[in-house]
């Protein structure tokens, strides 16, 4: 009995032996990604699953495990012009994608009331005033 679980134990010890290095924190929030201006963060939901067992009957010696892991995208983190924003890329159905766009959609609001223009809207109106070439602002 005593020989069956040093097996089970050796066979346990072998699974795990690298699972640190096949998970870690960086499966879970990946490298960051900069890109101009934009700081990109993946972000991935991990699932994994251990079995093991050992069985020694009539003279045999037998042991087994097995190691599964599942990695799937989940959501981006983007940070620009010192705005985080989490972004879904997950099970977006319509009323999701409508909740991730609300902040934005106010933000544009709220600058349109208030008469201020964005670094796009000045852009355009540039280009637009270098066609027509008016300089009116």
């Amino acid at each position: 009995m005593a020989d069956n679980n040093n097996k089970f134990n050796s066979t346990v010890e072998s699974l795990f032996s690298g699972m640190d290095s096949f998970v870690s924190a960086k499966t879970v929030v990946g490298d960051a990604v900069t890109v101009n201006d934009t700081i990109i963060v993946p972000l991935v939901d991990v699932a994994f699953g251990v079995g093991a067992g050992a069985f020694s009957g009539e003279g045999k010696n037998n042991a087994g495990g097995g190691l599964g892991a599942k990695l799937s995208p989940s959501a981006v983190l983007v940070i620009q012009n010192g705005q985080t924003k989490l972004v879904n890329v997950k099970n977006q159905d319509t009323m999701t994608k409508i909740l991730d766009m609300v902040p934005d959609i106010v933000d544009k609001v709220a600058d349109i009331a208030g008469g201020k223009k964005t670094r796009k809207d000045e852009a355009v109106d540039e280009a637009i005033n270098d066609i027509t070439g008016n300089d009116n602002k």
